[in-house]
């Protein structure tokens, strides 16, 4: 990104200004990139707590802390600095939720149960539709609550995984 800023001010310098919002442009395109990459791996660790829990049927705290550390650092990622666009729009996250998924299964495999299944077995056991729509769900509400009260409407959205009523009453 050094050498892209240092073309953009000789750019200017010069009265280049077409060249100039080329790398601006590019520079864009680089720093959504970087957001979307950072978003991607906090989707994939939230989706592998998920697939955790899906399987064992259970909640712990140590899992609901790290999904709702992760929707929360994705809302913050997402929100651009004007605190008005989205890098990810709330209808845009499809392609993203697939790849995320597909990346967290062989991590997943190693966690759950002790790493009972290997990666192509605990693919088939699975339900990945209905992960991604609790992900879906998760995601809908970083869009819909401030960081004030995100936290109290993930925490109500824990309680119904499996084993969420247990976690909840400790």
């Amino acid at each position: 990104m050094t050498q892209e800023i240092w073309d953009l001010r000789k750019s200017i310098l010069e009265g280049r200004y077409d060249d100039a919002l080329v790398i601006v442009d590019e520079l864009e395109l680089m720093s959504r990139k970087s957001y979307i990459r950072n978003i991607r791996s906090f989707l994939i660790r939230l989706i592998i707590h998920l697939i955790k829990n899906q399987v064992e049927q259970r909640l712990t705290n140590s899992w609901a802390a790290s999904i709702e550390g992760s929707i929360l650092e994705i809302q913050d990622l997402n929100l651009q600095d004007n605190k008005t666009y989205h890098y990810v729009k709330q209808t845009e996250w499809e392609e993203l939720l697939d790849a995320a998924f597909d990346a967290a299964i062989k991590p997943a495999s190693a966690e759950v149960l002790n790493g009972l299944y290997t990666p192509k077995r605990l693919e088939a056991i699975v339900d990945k539709s209905q992960i991604i729509k609790v992900v879906q769900a998760f995601l809908d509400l970083t869009y819909t609550n401030s960081q004030k009260c995100l936290p109290g409407a993930i925490d109500e959205m824990l309680s119904e995984l499996p084993g969420g009523k247990e976690w909840e009453e400790g």
